[in-house]
């Protein structure tokens, strides 16, 4: 039983890992973002038997002595406070450098100074933009193409002066694209699967074409954990990844199949990225995580989406189908 943090545990995959870990044995204390609505994200959303045993720290992440006050205690830290919206980053790109990179920069000194025992840093599949060479594996060259993915590649490399500068218990964890219950609707399985439960009968959409490596949310879960139990993945950087893609449009077709065959899809010009921060294709490696670590797989693309799709069905409601999320 270890005392562990999680920053970002108010949001999708935060939310699952706060689950999963409390289902562990281990004390969680939870970092969700202050509002004085006292909301805690999808924490509220959490069984009782889940959300009493966990302790739930408000605070921002930008700020270092709230940060540096949460993580006092624990024995593991899990980094997965940022913002992740593409669109939102080319409008308000300060917010993301205040977010990603100087919180990230907050939770590595307060590590430091707290001599903290683990301490991964999530990365994005993003930092490495349009794939120069399938599958991409972790020496892929970095391309910045949104100001999230230029800020997430900055705070990946600040953990790395950390981890290479003091010696520190450093990972950088890289998953690609997550989906499941609770992901927002901004990400584009939710996008697909509200437009279709709300009844639309044409389903925007930006680029088709484009290629994803989907992981479903549990395995990313179970990744993330596998990684902090492995001692010989400290100063490393390792994918998340299923080593299987599938472009927009074959998700789209798949899921209008599956929810309703009589609506078709139309492209949206608000949805499409400028031509040159467009990622065409992203399919990961896997080797390294198999090699360090016991994860693998353990949903199929086709159980993910079931699983997602009957979250959607009665949680419809949460979300906002008729307008674009950025």
């Amino acid at each position: 039983m270890k005392n562990i943090l999680i920053t970002g545990a108010d949001g999708f995959i935060g939310s699952h890992l706060t689950e999963e870990l409390v289902k562990q044995g281990h004390r969680v204390r939870a970092f969700a973002y202050y509002n004085s609505f006292n909301s805690w994200g999808w924490l509220d959303t959490l069984p009782k038997e889940i959300i009493s045993e966990v302790e739930v720290f408000s605070g921002d992440i930008r700020d270092p002595n709230g940060v540096k006050e949460s993580m006092k205690g624990v024995h593991d830290v899990f980094h997965l406070a940022a913002l992740i919206a593409i669109p939102f980053s080319y409008h308000s790109p300060d917010t993301y450098v205040d977010t990603n990179i100087k919180g990230t920069l907050n939770v590595l000194q307060a590590a430091k100074d707290l001599d903290i025992s683990r301490l991964l840093i999530t990365s994005t599949s993003e930092v490495y933009g349009t794939a120069q060479y399938v599958p991409i594996d972790e020496n892929h060259p970095y391309q910045g193409q949104s100001p999230y993915s230029a800020t997430k590649i900055g705070a990946d490399r600040l953990a790395e002066s950390f981890y290479r500068s003091f010696n520190m218990p450093i990972t950088i964890v890289r998953p690609f694209n997550t989906y499941g219950p609770r992901q927002s609707a901004r990400a584009v399985i939710p996008t697909i699967i509200t437009q279709l439960l709300a009844g639309n009968k044409e389903i925007e959409l930006g680029s088709l074409t484009p290629t994803r490596d989907f992981n479903f949310v549990k395995d990313t879960v179970n990744g993330f954990i596998e990684i902090s139990k492995a001692e010989n993945t400290i100063g490393e950087e390792i994918n998340i990844a299923t080593q299987e893609e599938i472009s927009i449009g074959q998700l789209a077709e798949e899921l209008i199949k599956q929810i309703n065959p009589e609506a078709r899809i139309i492209c949206d010009e608000q949805r499409l990225r400028p031509e040159n921060s467009e990622v065409n294709r992203l399919l990961g490696s896997n080797e390294k995580i198999k090699s360090l670590t016991n994860w693998k797989p353990q949903y199929t693309f086709q159980q993910g989406l079931a699983e997602t799709v009957e979250f959607f069905k009665h949680n419809l409601d949460k979300y906002k189908a008729d307008i674009y999320n950025i």
